[in-house]
C-alpha cells in the first residue's frame, strides 16, 4: 500500500531511561500506542504472540499498539524507551498497513537521538515502569496534554527524532497489505477515511467500479476477508482507541462509528476483542 509521509501523525507520550534489577516484569500488558525500545546495559527479554524475543545492547525493539505481550526480567537492565501514540483524529493509520521487525541492530546515531529526545523533552519520563501507573485513562489524556503544551520548536525536533527512528524499521517493513488490483486498495483507504460513517456494500462497489457480487469476490480474494468483517474490524480497533483516549460514553462511541444498534455493537465488541466495551475502559 503506498504510504505517504503526511499521514503519519505520530505523537510522543513518553521518553525516557529506565534502570532495572530482576524488577521488570509485567504481564499481559496491552496499550494503545506503540513501544520502541533501545537497550544499553543488560538483558530481558518479551514474550509476543509469535514468541519470546531477548532484549540486548545496541538493539532496538518495536512494539506495536494493542499487542499484548509480557516483560521478563532476571537480571541487571538498562534502556531508553519511548511511547508513540498515532492520533485517532488522523485519516489514515500507517500503522495498520505495515508490519515491522521485532528486533533491530541499532547504531550510534540512535542512542544519540534517544537521548537528545529525552532532553528536550524532561517532563515526559516515567515515574514509575509499572503500566498500570501510566497506561489508563486519566494519564494518558495528561500526557497528550503535555504533549500538545510544548513549545513549537520541540514538537517539531522530537517529530523529526522519532522519524527517524522509525525509518529505520520501515527499512526493514514490509507492506502487511499487498493488493494487486488498485480497485480494491481505494476501497480500503475509503473505509479508513469513512469508519464513522455507515459504509454500504453498493457505494464501495461503485468505488472499485465493479458489480457488487464481483466487488465481494475480489475484496476477499485480495484480503483474505469480506468487506463487512473487515469494516466492522477497523471500527472496532478505533472504538479501542476511542474508549482509552475520550471521556464518551460508550452509547456515544457507537453512535460516532455509525453503530445504530447499541445491543449490536456491544456484542461486536465482545465478539472481537473477548470484554464488553465497559469491561475493556475498566481494563486499559
Amino acid at each position: 500500500m503506498n504510504l505517504q509521509v503526511e499521514q503519519m501523525h505520530p505523537l510522543v507520550l513518553n521518553v525516557g531511561l529506565a534502570v532495572h534489577n530482576a524488577d521488570w516484569n509485567w504481564k499481559n500488558v496491552n496499550s494503545p500506542f506503540t513501544r520502541l525500545y533501545y537497550v544499553t546495559e543488560g538483558s530481558a527479554q518479551i514474550e509476543l504472540p509469535d514468541g519470546i524475543y531477548t532484549l540486548s545492547p545496541k538493539h532496538m525493539y518495536f512494539i506495536p499498539a494493542f499487542t499484548i505481550h509480557t516483560n521478563i526480567c532476571k537480571s541487571n537492565f538498562v534502556h531508553y524507551y519511548l511511547h508513540i501514540y498515532e492520533d485517532h483524529y488522523s485519516d489514515n493509520d500507517w500503522l495498520d498497513h505495515w508490519k515491522f521487525p521485532v528486533e533491530i541492530e541499532a547504531t550510534d546515531l540512535d542512542l544519540a537521538l534517544f537521548k537528545r529526545l529525552c532532553e528536550i523533552n524532561p517532563h515526559m519520563t516515567l515515574q514509575k515502569s509499572d503500566p498500570t501507573t501510566y497506561d489508563n485513562n486519566p494519564t494518558l489524556m495528561q500526557n497528550l496534554i503535555k504533549n500538545r503544551q510544548r513549545a513549537f520548536c520541540d514538537k517539531v525536533e522530537s517529530r523529526g527524532i522519532v522519524f527517524q527512528l522509525l525509518s529505520r524499521f520501515f527499512k526493514q517493513g514490509q507492506s502487511k497489505i499487498e493488493m494487486e488490483d488498485n480497485r480494491i486498495a481505494k476501497t480500503v483507504l475509503y473505509i479508513c477515511k469513512h469508519l464513522n460513517e455507515a459504509i454500504e456494500l453498493e457505494k464501495l462497489a461503485e468505488i472499485s467500479c465493479l458489480s457488487k457480487d464481483h466487488f465481494i469476490r475480489l475484496f476477499k480474494k485480495e484480503l483474505g476477508t469480506t468487506p463487512l468483517q473487515y469494516i466492522n474490524q477497523k471500527k472496532i480497533e478505533k472504538a479501542q482507541l476511542l474508549l482509552i483516549t475520550e471521556e464518551l460514553a460508550v452509547k456515544e462511541i457507537a453512535f460516532q462509528l455509525a453503530f445504530d444498534d447499541y445491543s449490536y455493537f456491544n456484542r461486536l465488541f465482545k465478539k472481537t476483542t473477548g470484554v464488553t466495551p465497559q469491561e475493556y475502559r475498566r481494563l486499559y
